[in-house]
């Protein structure tokens, strides 16, 4: 399966849930690399890379979120995989 990078906002209640903890077990589970941080309009922003058919896995997980979380929107801008990470981690 091809490897790709997906560039995700999420849009909802998804600060102060634990949705950014949530985010990297989903993707670990996953075995994906990146990163996920809180922006200051109250979204969530994250960058995946790997198969593409595990960040499918992942947003839909990430879609159920956490108890307390509700994602409303989810924007993707799908790009060329480039290997530039070496785990997942949550940006502060």
């Amino acid at each position: 399966m091809r490897k790709v990078r997906a560039s995700v906002r999420f849009k909802g209640r998804v600060q102060g849930v634990g949705f950014r903890h949530f985010t990297t077990l989903q993707a670990k589970d996953n075995e994906l690399t990146g990163w996920v941080h809180n922006l200051g309009n109250g979204d969530v922003e994250a960058i995946f890379e790997g198969r593409e058919s595990a960040i499918r896995r992942t947003l839909e997980g990430c879609r159920q979120g956490p108890p307390g979380g509700a994602v409303a929107e989810l924007l993707i801008d799908w790009e060329e995989f480039q290997n530039e990470f070496d785990s997942f981690e949550i940006r502060y």
